[in-house]
């Protein structure tokens, strides 16, 4: 199994203030939000909150509108954009959750909620 870093989360009421300061004034370069094909969200679940998107070329960073319901909404009880995360990458994402159940470890597996690609 390998697992990779991937990205950055930080949320922010204002995310494209945010985004002008990390692409404006350090320099990072846009990824348009095509990048990122999201799923269709509605009132019982999904995250409609404003994403951006920035990298300095290897690293990514997903600036998302904070939501302190997130998890409520989608019946999980991780909020991943109430205060942000840090993302892997893994090629056995079913592996690796096994050795979190072996571990009792608590997650909260989203699948497809914010991105359509992504589980």
């Amino acid at each position: 199994m390998k697992l990779e870093f991937h990205h950055i989360n930080l949320v922010a009421d204002d995310v494209d203030r945010m985004h002008d300061f990390y692409t404006d004034v350090l320099g990072l370069a846009d990824i348009p939000q095509e990048n990122f094909p999201r799923t269709q969200s509605n009132e019982k679940a999904g995250y409609s909150g404003k994403i951006r998107f920035a990298t300095e070329g290897s690293m990514q960073m997903h600036l998302a509108e904070r939501d302190f319901g997130g998890a409520f909404k989608n019946k999980r009880v991780i909020n991943p954009v109430e205060r942000g995360h840090i993302a892997f990458r893994t090629d056995d994402l079913d592996t690796f959750l096994s050795i979190l159940d072996r571990r009792n470890i608590p997650y909260s597996d989203y699948g497809t909620t914010f991105a359509k690609e992504w589980r």
